[in-house]
């Protein structure tokens, strides 16, 4: 009980603190302030970093970053629709979606790669991926990052969610701190989830690996975090989101030469916003399984856009031209 207490306050306070503020993008020049959005999770480590490290201020200078928490990317993006949002830290399963139904967003770069564990519930008579037929699972969001990496190895084995007519059961939209109360109550036998969650499941109620990281689909060059913005906001404030930019370099060099200080910084950060903290061990353990990484792969965002498309969480066959363009990133590593 005491470990469902606990996680349902994780849950219901970054939940409480996902309001989004005005926008701040308009048509009269440069913003004066710039709404920065990320995910309470490991892989969002640059964001993290950058925020409580100071990064992004110390670049922006005079403008002003407010920063907003999401649970998940269809959260995020709709504050990027409605101009809530600037800038910010999201799964490439929303970002693709949205930019394929004709939203407006670019792709700047990468933040992480890995980090998608899949786990089943101690009892759920799951031990590989085969036994999922029956059983049910749930990821952050409908056709998310994670939502399509597990189908997709699903599908490969003639197994397919009820979404389609399949026997396995897909809950949707469940905030990765649910996934623990859930699996803790025998609600849910199995889950897509993010680091630090699919390990706080094996580390502290003892649910089983049944995919690591790097054997998920995709796994290790799908990027699991992308910095986006609207193409608007950029044409706008071009020297705005560049300092953004260095200030993500500095973040991602930070957590690439400070492991001990990342995780101490990302986990005091989790208390500001829930009065709990993770076990050092499943931070560390979590670590191991992911990249910090500038490195976008644009061949496996198509890659997974193609997987989506087999799945049947979109109509048509996908384009991703224009949705990527690092050219501003890139020139700032080469600095």
């Amino acid at each position: 009980m005491k470990k469902w207490l606990k996680a349902s306050g994780i849950a219901l306070t970054i939940a409480a603190l996902t309001a989004c503020g005005a926008g701040s993008t308009t048509g009269d020049g440069p913003a004066e302030n710039i709404n920065v959005g990320y995910f309470p999770n490991l892989d969002h480590a640059a964001a993290i970093v950058g925020k409580e490290k100071g990064f992004f201020d110390e670049e922006l200078g005079e403008v002003t970053a407010d920063y907003q928490h999401y649970p998940n990317g269809n959260d995020f993006i709709e504050a990027l629709e409605t101009g809530n949002l600037d800038i910010g830290y999201v799964g490439p399963g929303p970002a693709i979606n949205y930019f394929l139904t004709g939203g407006d967003i670019v792709v700047l770069g990468a933040a992480a790669n890995g980090a998608t564990l899949i786990v089943a519930r101690d009892g759920s008579g799951i031990e590989t991926l085969e036994d999922f037929g029956g059983k049910s699972f749930c990821t952050p969001g409908n056709g998310c990052t994670h939502n399509v990496q597990l189908e997709m190895m699903l599908k490969e084995l003639g197994l397919e969610s009820n979404r389609v007519g399949g026997t396995v059961e897909h809950q949707s939209r469940i905030a990765p701190a649910n996934m623990v109360a859930m699996f803790e109550q025998g609600q849910i036998d199995a889950a897509a989830a993010p680091e630090p969650w699919g390990t706080y499941l094996v580390e502290e109620l003892g649910a089983n690996v049944i995919t690591e990281w790097d054997q998920v689909f995709l796994g290790e060059t799908l990027p699991s975090v992308v910095i986006v913005t609207s193409k608007q906001f950029l044409e706008q404030n071009p020297e705005t989101v560049d300092a953004f930019l260095r200030g993500h370099k500095t973040a991602v060099e930070y957590t690439q030469e400070n492991t001990e200080g990342t995780l101490e910084t990302i986990n005091d950060s989790l208390f500001n916003l829930t009065q709990q903290r993770l076990p050092e061990t499943v931070l560390s353990e979590a670590w191991e399984r992911m990249v910090v990484t500038t490195e976008t792969h644009p061949e496996a965002l198509q890659a997974w856009a193609d997987a989506s498309y087999e799945l049947k969480f979109m109509d048509k066959e996908p384009d991703l031209d224009g949705f990527v363009d690092t050219s501003r990133l890139d020139a700032i590593l080469a600095e």
